[in-house]
Formats: structure tokens, C-alpha cells, sequence
């Protein structure tokens, strides 16, 4: 699906589901520590499969690959660089198996490259492009509809990262979505209006937010972008604060009621593309979906 179609799609839908969380929710199934949804790509593929589907039964229009780490630097990190084509190309025939004949969306993730940039990292602007490049021409070439570049914090990185997918195929539909981690600032102290501003010399078929802190927090950064941009807005909130216990595991405060009940005001915030990152579950998916739609 080429931009511009993804585009006509997005206009001739008032509002679209995406998918819910996937690394809280394959460690709720059994994912190990110090493993990542990536490895599971590769050794539990209907685990990935499972997931998809139940999404896909909750009523998303989007889900996404199981390709957030899926750059050839995050994977070094996790032992897989050696299999960075096959974890890409896999998890996308994996989601393609889960959407079958339907009219579900897929959508490539394409998470941070785990490195800041110069000066106050080891990596060129260069070496970053190189790396979004080649995951996205894997990704596009295996099928995706659209390409999403999220969980953004740095402006350099984000601009790098569309420049280096622009640079291998300028047809693809592309998203970007920042993560306001600090509230209403990423760590590196953008705005969600600078975001947009950043955004507006690039062609794109919409900028979001995702992950992020409170579902309040969230929610300011969502009204304060939607008043400055006229793209599409897709918005994937956190199912609420994380609450750690003694093994470090995260329990996230909103229940799928709580969240549904959330939901029935983003549009009217100006979100388009709604679903739920970090805890929020299959469950939580159809409350979101139930009071959209």
C-alpha cells in the first residue's frame, strides 16, 4: 500500500483502532528475561501469531510488527545481528498470516536505535539513517503497509530515521510517534508542538504519540498536538502508571474498563488512530474499540 493510499484510507475512516502493547504482553505469556519480542520472532513464532490474532479479535484495523529492537544495533545488543534480515522478514510474514484475507493493516515498528547521536552519543546522523534504511527496506519488502517510526525522544534521531527510510523508498505510507516520557517533554526536552513543527517538511501520513507517562499527561501532550498539526494524530497512551514489584515486574494501574471509559474523549482531543501501548492488553484493546466505534 503506497502513501497515497494509505492516505485515501485514512480519510474515508473517522477513526481507526491500532493494536495494543507488545512486550508487556508477551512477558504476561511467558516471554524470559533478557529475551525480547524479537527472539520470539524467531523461536516461539505462534506465541507472535497468538498475540496478533487476539488484537485482530478485539477489533484493531492496525497491528504492528514484532520489530520494535529490529535494527541491526538493537539486535547486536541482543545477540540476534546475525539474523537481522530473518527476524524482520519473519515477523512480518507472521502478521501477514494473522491478517489473512482481511482488510487489517499492518504497520512496520521501527523503535529507537538504543544509541544517542552526536555529540552526546558515539553515533553519526549518517550511521543512523543507514540503520532505519535498511530495516525499513526489509520491512517494506516483506509486505507492510505503512512504516512506523515510534517511541521518539530526540528530533535529530526522528529526522534521521525518516530521511533514511525516504532514502530507500519514498512511496511507503510513514508515521511518527513520540514518546512525551517526562510528562509533557520527551528526556530531551521536546514539545509536542515542536514536534510538529519538526514534522512539517517531511511527507508523512501522520504523527502520534505513544507510551509516554500518566494517560493525564498523555492526553495533554494529545491536545496540545492536535493543535499543532492538520495530519492525522495516532495515539497509543499507556494503560496507566506502572507499579514495580520486588522482581521488577510492571503492573500497569488502568483496567480495560477504565481505559474504554478514557477512550470515549480522544477523539474529540483529536485522535485518530487509537490503541494502547505499554499494558495494555488484548481486554483493554476491545473496551478501546467498544466506545470508538
Amino acid at each position: 500500500m503506497n502513501k497515497t493510499k494509505l492516505d485515501t484510507y485514512f480519510a474515508n475512516h473517522d477513526v481507526l483502532i491500532a493494536d495494543g502493547a507488545t512486550g508487556s504482553n508477551l512477558i504476561a505469556r511467558g516471554l524470559p528475561g533478557g529475551k525480547t519480542a524479537e527472539h520470539w520472532v524467531i523461536e516461539n513464532p505462534k506465541e507472535i501469531l497468538k498475540l496478533h490474532a487476539d488484537f485482530i479479535n478485539s477489533g484493531s484495523d492496525i497491528i504492528l510488527t514484532s520489530t520494535f529492537g529490529g535494527s541491526r544495533i538493537r539486535l547486536k545488543h541482543t545477540g540476534l545481528d546475525d539474523q537481522f534480515k530473518q527476524v524482520n522478514v519473519q515477523a512480518v510474514q507472521i502478521a501477514l498470516e494473522a491478517v489473512g484475507n482481511s482488510p487489517i493493516l499492518i504497520a512496520g515498528s521501527m523503535g529507537p536505535l538504543g544509541q544517542m547521536l552526536k555529540p552526546l552519543g558515539p553515533l553519526e546522523v549518517q550511521q543512523a539513517k543507514e540503520q532505519y534504511a535498511a530495516q525499513a527496506e526489509l520491512l517494506a519488502s516483506a509486505g507492510v503497509d505503512m512504516l512506523l517510526v515510534e517511541t521518539q525522544f530526540d528530533l535529530t534521531e526522528a529526522c534521521s530515521a525518516i530521511e533514511g527510510i525516504r532514502s530507500v523508498d519514498n512511496d511507503i505510507g510513514l508515521i511518527c510517534s513520540f514518546s512525551f516520557d517526562r510528562g509533557t517533554k520527551t528526556m530531551m526536552g521536546v514539545t509536542p508542538s515542536q514536534f510538529a513543527q519538526a514534522m512539517q517538511d517531511y511527507d508523512l501520513s501522520s504523527i502520534g504519540i505513544n507510551c509516554g507517562k500518566s494517560l493525564s499527561d498523555n492526553q495533554a501532550c494529545l491536545v496540545e498536538l492536535s493543535g499543532s498539526t492538520h495530519l492525522p494524530i495516532w495515539y497509543k497512551p499507556n494503560a496507566g502508571l506502572p507499579t514495580i514489584d520486588s522482581g521488577g515486574n510492571a503492573t500497569y494501574s488502568l483496567l480495560p474498563q477504565q481505559m474504554g471509559v478514557a477512550a470515549e474523549g480522544w477523539p474529540a482531543l483529536g485522535a485518530c488512530i487509537m490503541g494502547g501501548c505499554c499494558g495494555t492488553s488484548p481486554d483493554h484493546l476491545q473496551e478501546i474499540a467498544k466506545t470508538i466505534k
